[in-house]
Order: structure tokens, then C-alpha cells, then sequence
């Protein structure tokens, strides 16, 4: 690196573009600043103006989410979203990314993925009581991908099940499209009261500043930078800019957090999470109109000799920043002591609006607060929207000549097949209040509030086929899968989370996948009264210009208001009969069929009916309340047939389906038209549902029936339950065999 007179670095265009910086972006530092930066200052400026902490490409086109609701406490802007869900108590939830880190290195890439999901939900006041994850790796045959799922799912496993939070649901995809950058992103579910939540403002002046946590590294340095940026062939060098992790120094921060927010002693905490002490301690100075001054030799360090832009930058993990009352401060001490955590008073708040820095009795940065929060570059990027994709006539996409092959193929393809292989290796039942997980097949995992007869219900889900050929429509599709999966369970859908991951956006194309699916994904939220509360944008997806298949994963939380009236897909009865909710017309466009039989990915996907899902919804709801329904799933990959398979696994019951009425066979039994639910209900309920339904608007007819050892359709397959299952459960062991 050059260096002046004075031994110090000269801050040359090439610095500039190595810290992911324009030339523009670095005008106006100079600009604001007046002067020239130092090399801290310059580091600073580099990560929170990088896409990961600005959100400089997507901030104007988030804000065009619905985010307020009456059981919203916090929307979008604070660590993690809280909402309301009566008698005192508060969830409070998030998803984020952690995709160019688990691809580099995947165990302490998704490691630290979940440690920082968790911080995000504890610093805000909340005991987290469940983990989920979403994961999308390339196709089987790619040479890394069975590395890559063995190491993120020891990484996942090993810091949740360490830590002694249940990891109760997710979903695992595979596409050579995520061959070159997969996806792990994690969500966090943590319960609090609703009158001690915790916020990151940093009010008052003169209030001490306390560091507590593990000592900081050199681990981690650049890693908001490293996520903002694609991946080249050289990517495996970024492998230093992987953060560490370690769950037991995070079960005592939890435990300690907890402990002193049960105090009056902290005003604001933020969790050190991407660009670490930089962005901890501006986000606190932002939200609460003030400045911060830190003596970094006051700051715990693991190694010899850190300089300032290490410290600043490092991304160590297990760490906090807090704001304690004047007055607390061996309070604090001694309660992180006490839970053998490294703990110092590293700096005040000031009234200068200006992050102050000294090392070594010197001033090593001074710089204003503004335009590294708030004024950072709120960029108005082009953007073309992709046209959908023409829909495909069903009478143009061949029926198979087999259906018992048909069948077996679908149901034991990577996307569909059973994940029993993965979450085995995640503990799913400690704290005890697991009352259903999601990972073996049902549609949204459950999990009761201590000490009451209440219970969140949790899902994840996107189906990134929709998105690539329509952003808008698999955009609305994503939210309105976890709106129904949340229904399927009994649940009030209250809110959603989201993580949104884009290749380049640079790129008009990348571009308009990003705002085609927020559009979406906005109206099905308006249409559901269905909030955004948090949420994160990872966007740079990509290596050597391919960019992933868009994927806008989405976190739904929704209250079961009491569990004695609570649904399953496990549940049907010999001699239940089957019903379909909905309207059925054989959509086979970007569908499982079309791909896995006719080794076609074209087609546009199926249309969502926003109102027609709603009203749907709602008596779907309502009849698990009437306890009219012995088990529930909705239909999503695979159609009528892959549903039925999904409920005879999980009830260990047979199924047989009817023929079809006016729609082609194939269609009928593989189509993936949105918002419909199948039923298995006792005999005297077939005809008040049915009914009912009607009178509703609502397309119900009896589809088939529930008994034996096979699985059936007329016309179409004839196998037996336990070969089946065999199919669907054989994949991914023999895979990572």
C-alpha cells in the first residue's frame, strides 16, 4: 500500500475500488468530509455504504411494503420485527442471509449464519424458541454440492442444537443454478413481554458505552464488503473474511443479556452483526440523534497488535454493544463477570454527532454520523421487469405413458424428496414446547408458549421456478404459500419476514426480477393484511455473470389462539374421505412435472387469485376450529398427487384418488394451481363442508378416499405405500452416502 511522508497510507483509486467503492461514492466522501479520508475512515464508509449494511439498491422499493398492522410493535428498521400476539407477550422474528460465507466456508458460514440470526431476536429482549432455515444448493451432480450440504447442515445443527434452541422447519432445494453460489438463509422466532422490548437508539450524552462478548479477531474483516460483491473463479480466497463461531460463548451472551435487561440498566444494545463495531455503533449513534467517542485500546482483543481498521471492521462473532444508565455500570460489570464474558466500557455518547475514535492515545478517525446512516447512497437503479413466460396449453405438454413411473420419479426428485437425512441432525424438541416440526412434511411447524395453551406457527417458503418465469406472480405466489402453510396448521397469519436473494443489480435485468417480486409480494401482503416486519436483501447472487434463480425466501409467523383446535397433515382415518378446495384446471406451466418427466423449465407459472385465496383460507381455518377436519395440506409442488402422497406418509394410511372430470389426467393429478387445500373429513362431515363451501364461493368436491397399503388414482398409478415411501425417503441418503 503507498504511503506519505509520514508513514501513513495514501488513499489511491485503486484502495478506493478495492474497498467496493465508485468513484462517485468516494466524491461525495470527500465531499462530505471536506477532506481527504484515512485509512480507517475510508474502511468505515466501505462497509456501511456497502449493498449488505445500505441497502443502496433495493431501500426505495422496500418502502413499498405494507408494514404496519394492529399486531405490529415494530416493523422494518430495528434488529428483528416484533408483533403482538395478546396476553402480554410479544414474538419477535427475522430472517437473513448468509450465502457468500457458507458457500467459501459452509460450516462456519452457516454456523455464524444462525448465531447471527439469534443475537438479531435476543438483543431486542426476546428468549429465542425456534430456528429455521431455507437452503438452495446446486444440482447433485455438481462436484461440490455434497460438501457443501454436509458442511451447512453440521454447521446449522452444531450451533443451534449447542446453543439449545430447536430448529423446527425449513426447506432444501437443489438447481444447477445455485451451482456456482448457494443459499443459507436462517430465521429466528424469539418470545418477549411486550412491555420490555429492547431498541438500538443510543439516547443521552455522556452515557458509558459497554463492549461485552467474545474478544474481537481478525476474523471476519470485510465480510459486509465480501457479501456485496459476486463471486470470480478466485472466490475460495475470500475464505479469511469467514467469520468463527462459537455457540457456547452465545448461549452465556443470551443468558447475560437476559439476565441485566430484567434490570433498568441498559438504554439501547445492538448485536456487533455484519461490519461489527462500525456498524453497531453508528446504527446506535443514527437511531438516537447523538455521537459516539471509543478508546479502542479499551476494546478485548484475541490477538497482538490490531490496528484500528481491524478492530472496526473485524466481524468476530458472540459480541454486543450496549448503552448502560450512568450509575449501572458495575451492575453490568458484574453481571457479565458473572457469566465469565469479556466485558469493558470502551467510549461515551456525545453530543457532537460525529464518530470519534482514539488508539494509542491519538484521534484515528473523525467523522460525521449522517452520511454513514441515513444519507448513504439511495440508489434509483434501471430496471426492466422480465415479461412472463407464455403459457403453455395444457394440450401442448404430453401425458406420461407410465404414471406409476411418473409418480416414483416426482416423488423421489431432490426438490420433493423426504429431507429426514438433514433435520435428524437438528434438535427439534428441546425446551419442550415443539409441539410440530415442519421438516417432515407438514406445512408449518408449531411451537406452544411456555406455560400456556397457545402456539406460534412457523414456515418458510418460495419456489424460485415462479419467480424466474414471472417475478410478479412468484412474487405474490411466495407470500400467499406461507400465508395458506400458516392456515393449514389453524394459525392466524399475523406477519412476515423476508430475504430476498438477487444476483447483480447492477444488471436491469437482476433488476426488475428484484422489483417485479417485491410488487408482488406487496399486493399478496395487502390483500392478507399480512405485514413486513424485517426482512434482508442479498443481492450480488452470482459468479462469473450467471446470476442464482431469483429467490425472495419468506418467513410467515401466525398465532394458533388455542391448541386444542390446531390441524396437521398427520391425522387421516380409514374410511376418511378426501376433498379438494379450490379451482382445479391442470396448470402445468413451470411445474415439477414439466420438469422432472419432460425435462422442460419453460412455461408461465400458475396465476394467483389473491381473493380467491383469502376466502378460501379463512373457511379452511374455521373448519379445523369446528374440528371438522381430520388433516390438512395444501397443494404446492406436484399437484393433487404429491399431496396425497405427503398426508398417506405422514399417517401411515393409503390414499385413492378419483378420476378426473374434464381435465386431462396428467394435469389433474400434477397440476399446480395455486390456493387449494385437500381435506380428509369423516363421512357425516362430507356433505356440511362441501356445502358450506359453496355457499361460500368456494369450488369443493370429493376427490378420493383414505385406507389400505397403496396409492391410486383412477386411470393413473397403483403402488404400494411402503415402496413409495421407500422412493421418497432412499434419495438423499443414498445421495450423501
Amino acid at each position: 500500500m503507498p504511503r506519505n511522508s509520514k508513514n501513513k497510507p495514501v488513499i489511491t483509486p485503486e484502495i478506493v475500488a478495492e474497498h467496493g467503492l465508485s468513484e462517485g461514492e468516494y466524491e461525495i466522501i470527500l465531499d462530505r468530509l471536506g477532506r481527504e479520508p484515512n485509512i480507517n475512515e475510508l474502511g468505515i464508509f466501505s462497509v456501511m455504504w456497502s449493498e449488505h449494511c445500505s441497502y443502496k439498491s433495493s431501500r426505495r422499493h422496500l418502502a413499498k411494503f405494507l408494514t404496519k398492522g394492529d399486531k405490529v410493535i415494530q416493523g422494518p428498521g430495528e434488529n428483528a420485527g416484533v408483533i403482538d400476539i395478546g396476553d402480554g407477550d410479544a414474538i419477535i422474528f427475522k430472517m437473513e442471509s448468509h450465502n457468500h460465507p457458507s458457500y467459501i466456508e459452509p460450516y462456519q458460514g452457516a454456523a455464524t449464519g444462525v448465531g447471527g440470526i439469534m443475537r438479531d431476536v435476543f438483543t431486542m429482549g426476546a428468549r429465542p424458541i425456534a430456528l429455521m432455515n431455507a437452503l438452495r444448493f446446486g444440482e447433485p451432480d455438481h462436484p461440490k454440492t455434497k460438501s457443501l450440504v454436509n458442511g451447512v447442515v453440521a454447521g446449522i445443527g452444531g450451533y443451534g442444537n449447542c446453543v439449545g434452541v430447536p430448529t423446527v422447519g425449513g426447506e432444501t432445494n437443489f438447481h444447477k443454478g445455485y451451482n456456482g453460489n448457494i443459499l443459507v438463509n436462517a430465521m429466528c422466532v424469539g418470545l418477549a413481554r411486550t412491555d420490555n422490548v429492547f431498541y438500538s437508539a443510543a439516547k443521552g450524552i455522556g452515557n458509558p458505552i459497554f463492549y461485552v462478548g467474545s474478544k474481537t479477531g481478525r476474523d471476519g474483516i470485510h465480510g459486509a464488503t465480501m457479501a456485496s460483491a459476486e463471486f470470480d473463479d478466485d472466490s475460495e480466497e475470500k475464505r479469511p473474511t469467514v467469520q468463527v463461531g462459537d455457540p457456547f460463548t452465545e448461549k452465556l451472551l443470551i443468558e447475560a443479556c437476559l439476565e441485566l435487561m430484567a434490570t433498568d440498566a441498559i438504554i439501547a444494545i445492538q448485536d456487533m452483526g455484519a461490519a461489527g463495531l462500525t456498524s453497531s455503533s453508528i446504527e446506535m449513534a443514527d437511531k438516537g440523534g447523538v455521537g459516539i467517542e471509543l478508546n479502542l485500546d479499551k476494546v478485548p482483543q484475541r490477538e497482538p497488535n490490531m490496528t484500528p481498521y481491524e478492530m472496526m471492521l473485524s466481524e468476530s462473532q458472540e459480541r454486543m454493544l450496549m448503552v448502560i444508565q450512568p450509575g449501572k455500570e458495575q451492575m453490568a460489570f458484574d453481571v457479565f463477570e458473572k457469566w465469565e464474558l469479556d466485558v469493558a466500557q470502551i467510549g461515551k455518547t456525545t453530543d457532537t454527532g460525529r464518530l470519534v475514535l482514539k488508539h494509542q492515545r491519538k484521534k484515528v478517525c473523525d467523522i460525521p454520523i449522517a452520511p454513514l446512516a441515513d444519507d448513504a447512497p439511495n440508489l434509483d437503479r434501471p430496471y426492466e421487469i422480465p415479461k412472463s413466460l407464455p403459457v403453455i396449453s395444457l394440450s401442448d405438454i404430453h401425458e406420461t405413458q407410465d404414471y406409476d413411473d411418473a409418480l416414483v420419479r416426482i416423488i423421489s426428485n431432490p426438490d420433493i424428496a423426504s429431507k429426514r437425512w438433514i433435520w435428524e441432525q437438528y434438535d427439534r424438541t428441546v425446551m419442550t414446547d415443539t409441539v410440530d416440526s415442519s421438516q417432515s412434511g407438514g406445512d408449518a411447524a408449531i411451537v406452544r408458549i411456555h406455560g400456556s395453551n397457545k402456539a406460534v406457527a412457523i414456515t418458510t417458503d418460495v419456489t424460485p421456478r415462479y419467480v424466474q418465469a414471472d417475478p410478479y406472480e412468484g412474487g405474490k405466489q411466495c407470500v400467499a404459500e406461507t400465508w395458506r402453510n400458516l392456515t393449514c396448521v389453524g394459525a392466524d397469519p399475523i406477519a412476515i419476514t423476508d430475504c430476498l436473494n438477487f444476483g447483480n443489480p447492477e444488471r436491469p435485468e437482476i433488476m426488475g426480477q428484484l422489483v417485479g417480486a417485491i410488487e408482488g409480494m406487496n399486493e399478496a401482503c395487502r390483500a392478507f393484511d399480512y405485514p413486513v416486519v424485517s426482512g434482508n436483501v442479498s443481492l450480488y447472487n452470482e459468479t462469473n455473470g450467471q446470476a442464482i434463480p431469483p429467490t425472495p425466501a419468506v418467513g410467515g409467523v401466525g398465532l394458533i389462539p388455542d391448541l386444542t383446535h390446531f390441524a396437521t397433515l398427520n391425522g387421516a382415518k380409514e374410511g376418511d374421505t378426501l376433498i379438494l378446495l379450490g379451482e382445479t384446471t391442470g396448470w402445468l406451466g413451470s411445474s415439477i412435472y414439466l420438469r422432472e418427466i419432460l425435462r422442460r423449465e419453460e412455461g408461465a407459472p400458475p396465476p394467483v387469485d389473491l381473493e380467491a385465496e383469502k376466502r378460501t383460507g379463512d373457511y379452511v381455518r374455521k373448519l379445523i376450529r369446528m374440528r371438522r377436519v381430520n388433516a390438512v395440506h395444501d397443494l404446492s409442488d406436484g399437484g393433487l398427487a404429491i399431496t396425497a402422497c405427503e398426508m398417506a406418509f405422514a399417517g401411515n394410511i393409503g390414499m385413492s384418488l378419483n378420476a378426473s372430470v374434464g381435465i386431462p389426467l396428467h394435469g389433474w393429478l400434477f397440476g399446480e394451481d395455486q390456493g387449494r387445500y385437500l381435506l380428509a373429513v369423516d363421512e357425516h362431515s362430507v356433505n356440511p363442508v362441501i356445502s358450506t363451501a359453496k355457499d361460500k364461493g368456494i369450488i369443493a368436491q370429493v376427490v378420493g378416499k383414505v385406507g389400505g397399503d397403496r396409492i391410486t388414482a383412477v386411470g393413473g398409478f397403483d403402488v404400494t405405500l411402503q415402496g413409495l415411501r421407500e422412493k421418497h425417503e432412499g434419495w438423499l441418503p443414498e445421495f450423501m452416502s
